[in-house]
């Protein structure tokens, strides 16, 4: 099984059920820490492609810079998305779980279960 990677915020529940459900199944993942890792618009995108959703799809609404940017007004390109993603990374979902060339975003946990069968 290829390695897992998690995109993660450290103090968010459901990633810690996530790196929890991981630790408990004994596989192997690395973290990246959205807070503390700049990601790039390319590998945003990348992750989008993987995940099978565009931008918009995974904006989380419950982020203050949602309402400060009008986010919900539908008027951003997928290119303004991901550049607001990248200063505000509070506003992609979490946690997303990468594994070759598939994703998904853990929302809930069990979604997982698409990755590690």
């Amino acid at each position: 099984m290829a390695k897992l990677t998690l995109y993660i915020k450290p103090t968010c529940t459901t990633c810690r059920k996530a790196l929890s459900k991981l630790d408990e199944c004994e596989i192997e993942y690395e973290t990246v820490d959205l807070f503390e890792t700049e990601l790039s618009p390319n590998l945003l995108r990348d992750l989008c492609r993987k995940l099978g959703v565009g931008p918009r799809d995974i904006l989380r609404s419950k982020d203050p810079a949602y309402e400060e940017n009008d986010l919900g007004s539908g008027r951003h390109s997928d290119a303004q998305i991901l550049a607001l993603m990248v200063k505000h990374p509070g506003l992609i979902q979490r946690p997303i779980v990468v594994q070759g060339k598939k994703a998904v975003l853990a929302r809930p946990v069990e979604k997982l279960d698409d990755l590690i069968g």
